[in-house]
């Protein structure tokens, strides 16, 4: 004979604490499911907009000749690290020098004849007119000898500041004509990085914002920085905005042109933080289970909470936990609200996960 039990009365009998007939077996309390669970945290969350820029040196220069000359002297190899003020390049000078000696001859002379003539206004024995002829000719004298080093400063490449030079287009002998590259100049103790960032972020952009910045050319390494200005217009076609950040270079390891991989940090706060794994997303809403201590036993409960931004391997809980209560980050699948859990293991965030299902299973075994 096959009888059928509408769900209904067997639900009914449950309620009522009536006996389960016909093979129903009743279960007289739930098993505690294993969890494992972490602490909300207030930590330390900042923003992070990720951008690709270019670096510059913090002052560059091409240097050139501004006359026609033939380079007498050499006085720096490629890749050499330089003063400011250090004669780099020497040009045909030999009129020039000449011309110093001649006029610094006629400047002594046109000082002593001005001296001279000095005591003898005083006394009465010459004409004012005569001292004022005298004075202008020595004023005049000074002023041709400054021509004159001028010129033989244009037959000279100096070094405007400090820094590095690049390769040597030019050899003795050479001539070379005004414009003609003669080497770069880069002073790369610190370095420009400019990138560009979409306006959407405009309004939280500042000076001092910290940023770092990698390379595949150092692997891993970093580069931190802070960004000094802001461009003053937006690009109409990209819709974004120039932002240049200062990089210290002090092991010069940076090079003027190198791409780089940017993360500015911005809005930096503090905030409450739980592991991904602590998620439950259910449609536009996202749940976590946190762990109550009920009546001697441990319950889990699901809460809805409001989540912000995000951070590899953690988010950022706006509402709905506090600093200090415990949230399932494995077994959120296996627990529901209201049943009583076992917790096996508390993840402190310095070990992996893995490490602690793997404890956990061992455990189970023995």
């Amino acid at each position: 004979m096959n009888i059928k039990i509408n769900s209904k009365i067997l639900l009914w009998m449950t309620l009522a604490g009536i006996p389960a007939l016909f093979g129903v077996a009743q279960t007289s309390a739930q098993q505690a499911v294993p969890v494992i669970v972490k602490a909300v945290v207030s930590d330390r969350f900042v923003d992070r907009v990720e951008a690709l820029g270019t670096l510059r040196a913090n002052e560059t220069v091409v240097l050139t000749a501004t006359v026609s000359e033939t380079v007498t002297a050499v006085h720096f190899e490629d890749g050499q690290r330089v003063t400011a003020g250090s004669i780099l390049v020497e040009m045909t000078n030999e009129e020039e020098h000449a011309l110093i000696e001649e006029e610094r001859s006629t400047l002594t002379e046109a000082k002593k004849q001005y001296e001279r003539l000095r005591p003898l206004i005083e006394r009465g024995a010459a004409s004012i007119s005569l001292l004022d002829q005298r004075r202008r000719e020595y004023e005049t004298a000074k002023a041709r000898l400054r021509a004159i080093e001028s010129k033989l400063r244009d037959r000279l490449i100096i070094a405007p500041f400090a820094g590095v030079v690049g390769l040597r287009n030019i050899s003795v002998g050479a001539l070379i004509e005004p414009g003609d590259a003669i080497t770069t100049l880069d002073d790369d103790s610190v370095m420009k990085l400019d990138f560009t960032v979409p306006s959407i972020y405009l309004s939280s952009l500042k000076t001092g914002l910290p940023i770092v910045a990698t390379s595949p050319a150092f692997d891993e390494l970093q580069f931190e920085g802070n960004v000094s200005s802001i461009n003053s217009r937006i690009d109409p076609v990209t819709r974004a905005v120039v932002v240049r950040a200062i990089l210290p270079n002090p092991e010069r390891l940076l090079k003027p042109g190198l791409l780089m991989h940017v993360t500015l940090l911005k809005n930096p706060r503090d905030a409450l933080v739980i592991p991904e794994e602590a998620l439950i997303p259910s449609g536009r809403a996202n749940h976590v289970l946190v762990v109550h201590q009920s009546d001697d036993r441990t319950v889990v409960q699901r809460r809805q909470v409001t989540i912000g931004s995000r951070r590899p391997g953690e988010v950022e809980i706006v509402e709905g936990l506090e600093a200090g209560e415990f949230v399932v980050v494995d077994g959120t699948l296996r627990a529901r609200p209201g049943q009583p859990v076992t917790i096996t293991a508390v993840d402190g965030g310095d070990e992996p996960l893995a490490h602690l299902l793997n404890r956990e299973r061992k455990g189970q075994s023995q």
